[in-house]
Parts: C-alpha cells; structure tokens; sequence
C-alpha cells in the first residue's frame, strides 16, 4: 500500500526532468540557429576623378568707389534746399543743395556798383588827361612865341633898332613860356598816373565782382560726377561753412568698382617670378558676402606703393564692371583669381581624408565591396577638396561616409554620393 505513492513521486520527477531537458535543447537550438552572420553596413563612396583643375588664390577685398567726391561748403549760409534723393544716382552737374544766397547777392551787387564807380574815376582821368595835354600843347605854343620874340628883338636891340626894354619883355615872356611848359608836362604825368590807378582801380573792382559771382555761385552745390549720392549729412536749415568738419554729402563713381585686397610680401614676389610684365593678368573673381559669385569677372589694375611694414602685405587693386550699381562701397568680399593649372590631378573630398600625426588615410572600395585603408600624399586643397599626389588612381572609390562603421577586410554595401564640385568650374 506504501509503495505506490513513492513510484508515482519518481514518474512525476523523471517527466519533469524531462521536460526540462527537452526545453534546454529547444532553446540552444533556436539559439545556434539565431547566430547569423551580421547584415553589411552601408556606406557612401565618391569616385576618384582625374582632371585638369585651376588652383585659387582668395583675399579678403574692401569695395570702394573709383572716385569719391566730398561735396562740401565753400561759402557760409544756412542750407534752404535738397534737391537729391539720397541714395540715386546723380549726373554731373546735378543740383544737390542750395544755400541761401541774399548775402552774397548783396555782396556781388556792392562789387557791381563798385566796379561802376572805378570806371567813372577812369573816364574821368582819361578826360583830365586829355585836358592837361591840350594845356601842354598851348604852353609848347607860347613858348615858341616867346622864343622867336626873343631871338628876333636879341639882333635888333644890338642895331638899337628895339628899345632894351623890349628885348628884356621878350626874354622875360619866353622864360615864363617855359615854366609854363614844364608845368603843363607835369600836369599830364600827374594825369597819366591818374589813369593807372584808376585802371587798376578799375581791376580790382572787376576781381571783386568776379569772386562775389564765385562765391554766390557756391550757393548751389552741384554734383561733380556721375555717381551714387550718398546721405546728407546736414539737415536744412543748419548753417554750413567752409570750416563745417563733415561735408554736406558725397558722390561715388561705382562702375567700374574698385576692390582693394592685401596680397602678402611673399605671394607677391611669387606671382611677381611667375607673370611677366607682358603676360596677359588673369581675369579676378569676387566671391560676395552670401557665397555667391558674382557674374561679371574683374581684372588687376595695379599694385600699391609700398608693403605695409606692420602687416607684411600690399594692397592690390582690381576693378570690375558694375552695371546697374548693384556693387557699393564698403561692402565686403573675397577676391579670387586662378594663379596656375595642376594637369590631371586626382581630387578626394575632406571628409574621406582621416588625418593622424601629419599622415593621411583614406577607406578604400574594392569591386569586391571589401574595405581596405590607403595611406596618401595630399597636395593642394581646392576648396573642399584634396589633390592627392599618390597612393590612389583614377576610378578608385572611398567612403566619405560611414567610415565608423567599417574596419579592414570588412565588407560593406556602397552607396554612390554626390560628386563634390570643384570651385570655379
């Protein structure tokens, strides 16, 4: 009767036992059967292309107007008009301002009236000139008289063929016609140098009226050039002088614009070896302050005098067209210009170039997907792009991304990427 019991405890234990063992082996099974081997990663590749490219030289340039005129006061006088508007472009003797102009056009009446006057004291010494000649020419007269009295009574008073008191009258009346003579010669040098001060009187007067005429002609400002007006810097109603410290505004000429830039002591004296005198400059590209390039090319105009002794540069100058003035002055930007030509130099992207103690490395794509590492020299960098000197060939592909990912001998599941472009082309 006891038996029982236990050999049912023992066939319940051993199915348990069992079952166990049936679970364990059914999960290492599922187990081994999971350990598949991982998926490829994907990566992104560029093909190594091979072309003649232009390598870049870039400055930072100031944009200024070729000529840039101040327009200031040249006389004093409150501002009455602005015949502009700030900011348009202005032709050559366009009227800008006005400055009040009854003072000076009083000042150039007076000078009128004055000039009058100086030629009235002019024809008035040209008469007492006239006058005091009609005078000298009576005493010449009277003087021959007298001579000939006197050289006639002179041979007939010795005959005592005249009284003595005849001949002493004679003598007497000519020596009077002389004096006379010489104070009718001094009359007419006195009137002379009448006539000369009046003329310079005169002179004077026409120099006065002509700087009146000058200085009430300064009470209009007009614009010197063709150019943009820029703002006006003195409001009306404000009293303006030649001693104001601002102009009233300015006027530049923006087409063609100046760009100036500093070219280092060193790229000069390379460029210098480089370009002969008679060489054709190669054109310049302005590179804006948004990234875009804009579309008219430029050329080099000249060098500056001297190399800046704290900075170690020169200041360079090109011009480019400007149509439509849309280029103005102050405005910032980067000048490019292509110095030389690399034939059939392999270009990488940055991203797919690693980096480490002054050595470079690419991850290289076999035609087997497999990923191996290249070491390479690079040369240049073209603007987000390496020249390499060597140690990949034409048509090879490197990942640019997913580098992470992947390892040596690794096989992977490339994906094209988008060609990096290459500046100026």
């Amino acid at each position: 009767m006891t038996k029982r019991p236990n050999s049912r405890i023992a066939a319940l234990c051993a199915a348990l036992f069992l079952g166990a063992m049936s679970f364990q082996l059914t999960g290492c099974g599922r187990s081994s059967a999971g350990a598949a081997e991982p998926a490829a990663p994907e990566v992104e590749v560029v093909t190594v292309e091979q072309k003649d490219i232009p390598v870049y030289r870039e400055w930072i340039g100031t944009l200024d107007g070729m000529v840039n005129a101040a327009i200031r006061a040249q006389v004093t006088g409150y501002l009455l008009t602005q015949d502009y508007s700030e900011g348009s472009f202005v032709k050559k003797g366009q009227l800008l301002f006005q400055i009040d102009p009854r003072p000076l056009q009083a000042a150039a009446d007076q000078a009128r009236g004055q000039l009058a006057q100086a030629n009235g004291q002019l024809a008035q010494a040209h008469a007492q000139y006239q006058q005091s000649e009609a005078q000298l020419a009576s005493a010449e007269a009277n003087q021959r008289k007298g001579q000939f009295d006197e050289d006639r009574y002179t041979p007939l008073a010795k005959e005592h063929a005249v009284t003595q008191q005849d001949l002493d009258n004679a003598v007497q009346n000519n020596i009077s016609a002389k004096a006379q003579v010489k104070v009718a010669t001094s009359q007419v040098e006195a009137a002379k140098a009448q006539i000369q001060a009046a003329s310079a009187a005169v002179e004077a007067a026409k120099a006065a009226l002509e700087a009146a005429n000058v200085n009430l002609g300064f009470t209009k400002l007009y614009s010197p050039i063709d150019g943009i007006a820029g703002n006006a810097e003195i409001q009306i109603g404000n009293l303006v002088s030649p001693s104001s410290p601002n102009p009233v505004t300015a006027v530049s000429t923006v087409d063609p614009i100046k760009v100036t830039f500093a070219v280092s002591e060193q790229e000069y004296l390379r460029l210098s070896k480089q370009y002969k005198p008679t060489d054709p400059t190669p054109p310049l590209e302005l590179i804006l302050a948004d990234g875009t390039v804009y579309p008219h090319q430029g050329k080099y105009a000249f060098a500056g005098r001297q190399v800046n002794q704290s900075t170690g540069a020169i200041e360079a100058t090109g011009l480019f067209p400007n149509p439509g003035n849309i280029l103005r002055p102050g405005q910032y930007g980067k000048v490019r210009v292509a110095v030389e030509t690399l034939p059939g130099a392999l270009l990488v992207p940055q991203q797919a170039v690693s980096e480490l103690q002054g050595s470079y490395q690419v991850a290289a794509v076999d035609s087997n997907d497999a990923v191996s590492i290249k070491p390479i020299h690079v040369g240049d960098q073209i603007g987000s792009l390496w020249v390499v000197r060597d140690g990949l060939n034409p048509g090879d592909r490197v990942i640019v991304d997913g580098i992470q990912k992947v390892g040596p001998g690794m096989h992977v599941k490339p994906k094209a990427a988008r060609q990096t472009p290459v500046p100026g082309n």
